[in-house]
C-alpha cells in the first residue's frame, strides 16, 4: 500500500487538476460540437514544440513553452475568425478543426525530420509521462489552472450561454467570435501544459468522454459539470491502481477505464426509462 501511495500520488494529484479543468472545458466542447478542437489544439502546441528545436530551445523550457502557446493562439485565432451561426454553416466548423488538425501534424513531421530529437518530442507528445510527473510541474500547472478557473468563472455567463445556447448570445448582442477566440485561447493553454504531461490521447480523454457520459442523462449545467467531475475522478483512481497492480503503461489503462465507463453509462442510459433519467 505504501508502494501504492508513493508511486502514484503524484500521478493521481496531477490527473485530478487536470479532470477538474478539462471535464469543465469538455461540457463546452460537446455542447459548441468541437469533438476534436483539443486535438487540433494540442497538434498546433506540439508544433511549435518541435519548432522550438530548430532554434535549439528544449520543449519544457519556458522559451519553449512560449514555442507552444504562440502556436496554439494562431490555432484559436481560427477557430474563433472562422465560426458562423450553426444554421447559416456551408461547411461544418468540425471539418475547419479537421484540416487544422491534418496540415500542424504534417507540418510537424516535417519539423521533426530536421529538429534534433524531432521525433522523440513527437512520441512524447502523443503519450505523455504522467506516470513521471514531478511535484514542481503539479504546482505550476495548479497555479495557472486556478487563473484559467478564475478567468471562466468571471464570464462564465458569457461561455455557457454561447456553448449551451448560442441563439440567445446571438440576441444579446455579443461579439461571439471575440468571446470565442477568448474562450479558444483559454482553452489552448490549458491544452498545451496538459498535453506534456498526459499526452494527446489521455487529454482528449479527459477532455470528451466524461462530457459524453454527463449528456447522456442531463442538460442541467450544474449536473453536467458535476457528473463529469466525478466519473473522470473514479475513472482515473480506478486506472492508477489497475496500472500499478498489473505493471501496465498507465495513460492507455486510464483511456481504456474510461472507455469502459461510456460502454457502461451507455447500458444504463438505455436501461432507465427516458423520463426517469
Amino acid at each position: 500500500m505504501s508502494d501504492l501511495l508513493h508511486l502514484m500520488l503524484a500521478p493521481f494529484v496531477a490527473a485530478m487538476i487536470l479532470v477538474a479543468m478539462l471535464a469543465y472545458l469538455g461540457v463546452h466542447v460537446i455542447a459548441r460540437e468541437v469533438i476534436f478542437v483539443d486535438l487540433s489544439l494540442a497538434q498546433m502546441a506540439a508544433l511549435g514544440s518541435t519548432s522550438a528545436l530548430l532554434f535549439g530551445v528544449a520543449p519544457d523550457s519556458a522559451t519553449g513553452y512560449v514555442f507552444a502557446l504562440g502556436f496554439t493562439t494562431l490555432g484559436a485565432f481560427i477557430f474563433a475568425m472562422t465560426r458562423t451561426k450553426r444554421e447559416h454553416q456551408r461547411v461544418p466548423h468540425e471539418a475547419i478543426i479537421g484540416v487544422v488538425y491534418v496540415v500542424a501534424s504534417a507540418a510537424a513531421i516535417l519539423v521533426a525530420d530536421k529538429a534534433p530529437r524531432g521525433a522523440e518530442t513527437i512520441k512524447d507528445v502523443l503519450v505523455g509521462s504522467i506516470l513521471w510527473v514531478s511535484w514542481p510541474a503539479i504546482v505550476k500547472l495548479l497555479i495557472v489552472y486556478i487563473a484559467i478557473g478564475v478567468f471562466h468563472f468571471l464570464f462564465q455567463r458569457r461561455f455557457l450561454t454561447i456553448s449551451l445556447r448560442e441563439q440567445e448570445a446571438e440576441l444579446l448582442g455579443w461579439r461571439i467570435r471575440w468571446w470565442d477566440f477568448l474562450f479558444y485561447v483559454s482553452f489552448g493553454v490549458a491544452i498545451t501544459l496538459a498535453v506534456p504531461i498526459a499526452g494527446v490521447l489521455l487529454v482528449f480523454t479527459f477532455l470528451v468522454v466524461p462530457a459524453v457520459i454527463a449528456f447522456l442523462f442531463t442538460r442541467r449545467t450544474g449536473l453536467l459539470i458535476t457528473v463529469s467531475w466525478g466519473i473522470s475522478a473514479f475513472a482515473s483512481a480506478v486506472g492508477l491502481v489497475l496500472s500499478f497492480k498489473f505493471d501496465l503503461p498507465t495513460g492507455p489503462l486510464v483511456v481504456c477505464v474510461f472507455g469502459a465507463c461510456l460502454l457502461l453509462g451507455g447500458l444504463v442510459r438505455r436501461a432507465v426509462p427516458a423520463r426517469a433519467a
